[in-house]
């Protein structure tokens, strides 16, 4: 075995070793699935226990705890064993730090609950920003995967994972209302944004889902519940003040949470769907590894296509050409090494096309950072709610017939040399 037959092999294992590392990434995301589930949980039920003033819920919430802490082990102990595969990753370290600050802030957090010394808005505010943090850790393994497919794939069951998320805030949010009778118009305005926000995570998911993945999510709406659901938001987003009857907030409970269990069946099939593309793609590389010996067979009776001494000397003036001499010429001309030649070109082809989808996908992820923090901005400044600020910056940029990237770019430009003015 010549040294570059052994420098193809030493890639093949790095390769193998970097998806080896992703397959455990991959697995994390499964665990974080789960878990942010049971906080989902534990924050409805929490949120109805704090609204009536523990009248409702008590004995559930207790149970929505004991799952939690089930997954919160499981977590932890992957959390804790990661740093040994992500040591490269400094962003993703110090995402995790920040999670296991949160983690170890619950339990102050359910004190507080049982006691009632914490309101229900706040308690949920508390849950979010775990939550959030937990999804950060996904976005960036997804933000930093080598292969486009894996990527893809990340970025599709992160944006489900946002999108079940809004609908677990939006079922706490109607939590409060309903078990306490009414809706004022920051709720209200609040349910509306979450309802909006979750069919844009939906919509990014399906661009990027498999097949596959967009068949079984349509399989698991249930039009009964979404029926149910759509009629009680009609009703807590009327303009009109009301009082409602407060036991609709179990009724609204029971329906989102079936809404959101079912959201969770397709986030466990994204995460199996995932682990096995990873390991597909371990196996592929460990077998084109164990394939060299028929490679170097197949070596010998290949047909001889075109020279490549010729090739080579079309990068040459003609009188350079005559420098090569007969040797080099015979070993450039060698069966073994031009095939090796082939090949590595062969895979250098290979590698262009997966950097320049893997591209394709992470420019969308940097246009939606973009779009992200333009709309906060416009948000603050303009006294906008998110659609508001969405809607304003749609219609901005078919005016100045710019995509959204490209408005978001000037928004966030112009601030900047606002903001060094007034400095």
């Amino acid at each position: 075995m010549n040294p570059a037959h052994r420098l193809l092999q030493a890639a093949k294992r790095s390769e193998i070793d970097n998806l080896q590392h992703l397959a455990t990434t991959c697995e994390l995301v499964g665990d974080i699935s789960r878990f942010i589930h049971a906080l989902q949980k534990e924050r409805g039920a929490s949120n109805v226990f704090l609204a009536s003033h523990a009248q409702r819920f008590a004995k559930r919430r207790l149970e929505r705890i004991a799952d939690s802490l089930t997954r919160e082990r499981a977590i932890r102990e992957r959390l804790d064993h990661l740093p040994q595969y992500a040591a490269s990753n400094a962003r993703l370290l110090k995402r995790i730090a920040c999670v296991w600050v949160a983690l170890d802030d619950l339990a102050g957090l359910r004190r507080d609950i049982e006691s009632l010394a914490i309101s229900a808005d706040a308690a949920t505010r508390t849950y979010n920003r775990l939550i959030g943090g937990l999804l950060a850790v996904v976005f960036d393994a997804a933000d930093t995967a080598d292969d486009p497919d894996v990527t893809r794939s990340l970025v599709a069951i992160f944006h489900f994972m946002q999108g079940k998320e809004l609908a677990g805030q939006e079922r706490a949010c109607g939590a409060i209302g309903f078990t306490a009778g009414e809706f004022d118009a920051p709720h209200r305005q609040l349910l509306l944004q979450l309802i909006d926000a979750q069919q844009r995570c939906f919509d990014t998911f399906s661009e990027f889902a498999s097949d596959a993945a967009r068949e079984y999510w349509q399989q698991q709406l249930s039009l009964r519940t979404q029926d149910g659901i759509q009629q009680l938001r009609e009703r807590a987003c009327t303009d009109a003040a009301q009082q409602l009857d407060r036991d609709l907030g179990e009724t609204w409970y029971e329906l989102t949470t079936a809404r959101i269990d079912a959201m969770q069946q397709v986030e466990a099939q994204l995460a199996a769907e995932l682990s096995q593309l990873c390991h597909r793609k371990i196996e592929q590389a460990q077998a084109d590894i164990n394939d060299q010996q028929q490679l170097d067979a197949s070596l010998q009776d290949a047909i001889k296509h075109c020279s490549t001494c010729e090739q080579l000397a079309d990068l040459f003036p003609q009188e350079a050409t005559h420098e090569l001499g007969q040797l080099t010429a015979n070993a450039v001309e060698s069966r073994l090494n031009r095939a090796l030649i082939d090949l590595m070109q062969s895979q250098n082809a290979r590698l262009q096309h997966i950097s320049d989808e893997l591209e394709n996908t992470r420019k969308t992820l940097r246009e939606r950072k973009l779009i992200d923090r333009a709309k906060g901005m416009i948000m603050e400044h303009q006294q906008m709610s998110e659609e508001e600020a969405y809607r304003f910056m749609r219609k901005a940029s078919m005016d100045q017939s710019k995509s959204m990237a490209e408005m978001a770019k000037t928004i966030i430009d112009l601030a900047d040399i606002l903001q060094k003015r007034q400095a």
